[in-house]
């Protein structure tokens, strides 16, 4: 028997058993690639792991084919963590697209019950604070994030214009239309005028 994939196979493994023990549909979609092995790649890093029959996944053997490739750049995990929808498009998929095609499913689909988790140790009440509570920073910091943004976007424009706004660049676009056409006229005209 081969020897077990690497401590990375083993760390992405774990937590990914846990989500699909929490989510039985994730594990029945995954029964039928059982013995298929799936490989990420974000270089220098690569994972496989082999999914089992019960749905679940295990470390794969160290130097086994995968039946699947993922190669992901360190911006679309970054993506992907943020649940950006078309993140999936940028990577590149080799081997068995079904296969491929399932753990987009998962990514797409699966989800952490982090309150259930915290409820086994904190209890139902303090485990509903600490997430509610959690929600509100993380929509506290995406409001302020747009903020600033929205802040520095009009520094730059209207302040500073080091960045021209949309509409300064509409009008000068259409300022340039109108000059080409006021030119195309003047060259008729001349052109009328060295005929005659």
């Amino acid at each position: 028997m081969a020897a077990a994939g690497s401590p990375l196979d083993v760390l992405l493994g774990a937590p990914l058993n846990h989500l699909l023990r929490a989510n039985g549909w994730a594990r029945e979609s995954l029964k039928p690639y059982a013995g298929k092995t799936v490989c990420v790649r974000c270089l220098p890093f690569s994972a496989s792991l082999r999914i089992i029959d019960s749905g679940e996944v295990t470390p794969a053997s160290a130097g086994s084919t995968p039946d699947a490739t993922l190669t992901v750049t360190p911006a679309l995990l970054l993506r992907m963590a943020t649940r950006d929808d078309t993140a999936w498009r940028g990577i590149t998929v080799e081997g068995d697209m079904a296969l491929a095609g399932a753990v987009n499913h998962l990514w797409r689909h699966l989800r952490w019950d982090v309150e259930e988790d915290l409820s086994r140790v904190f209890g139902d009440v303090a485990a509903h604070r600490m997430t509610g509570s959690a929600q509100a920073m993380a929509q506290w910091a995406t409001i302020s994030g747009e903020n600033l943004m929205r802040s520095f976007t009009e520094y730059w424009t209207e302040e500073r214009p080091a960045v021209a706004a949309a509409n300064d660049l509409a009008g000068f676009a259409a300022g340039v239309d109108r000059l080409r056409d006021d030119l195309a006229r003047l060259e008729k005209r001349i052109s009328k005028l060295a005929a005659g």
